[in-house]
């Protein structure tokens, strides 16, 4: 948890913690108008991204939309999207407004317990290289750093809810050493929920 963010955002924060989500990254995206992404991968799929559209222009007469291999749905305010995004994917808003969006990315529901920790352990590395360390002293500190970073920082009553943690131990940093696990796809179709 980065815990800047979570102080300019208490209300999602906990909303997020409390809910359970197994959320390895979330943060809010804005999409300007009239403007594209182009087809991409993450070449990742350890991980899948679900949208919450918040405030969705013109919501309804397909606007803002969003292509997942061969489909394509358009935002619609509160109804969430998960896909895959090791599948080329774009996004656009024809719209004269702003799109904004809450994004989670998701650890996949077919990791282990034990690929989760291990793919975490990658990321906390990228964070806080003295994890690998030859003094078991500095290791043991690091090791701690790693666990307060992923505490959730608003309220320690509420810890002992799920909550997922991850990723970057500072928060959305952006894309940064992603791997690809498995690729199951079917069909080229990438959405979920």
């Amino acid at each position: 948890w980065d815990e800047a963010n979570a102080n300019l955002f208490p209300v999602t924060s906990r909303a997020i913690h409390e809910s359970g989500i197994p959320a390895a990254e979330a943060f809010f995206a804005s999409m300007k108008p009239h403007t594209s992404i182009k087809p991409h991968s993450d070449f990742t799929n350890f991980v899948l991204t679900s949208h919450l559209p918040l405030v969705i222009p013109e919501n309804g007469n397909n606007k803002c939309r969003l292509s997942v291999g061969d489909e394509t749905r358009q935002w619609l305010e509160g109804n969430v999207m998960m896909f895959d995004t090791s599948i080329y994917h774009d996004a656009v808003n024809e719209s004269d407004e702003m799109r904004y969006i809450l994004m989670f990315r998701v650890w996949h529901p077919d990791l282990t317990k034990e690929e989760r920790e291990a793919l975490q352990f990658i990321y906390d590395c990228l964070e806080i290289p003295e994890l690998l360390s030859d003094d078991p002293g500095t290791v043991f500190m690091a090791e701690q750093r790693a666990r307060i970073a992923r505490e959730f920082p608003l309220n320690e009553s509420v810890n002992a809810g799920g909550g997922g943690g991850g990723f970057g131990l500072a928060g959305s940093k952006g894309k940064k050493g992603k791997d690809k696990r498995k690729g199951k796809k079917e069909g080229g179709k990438g959405f979920g929920l």
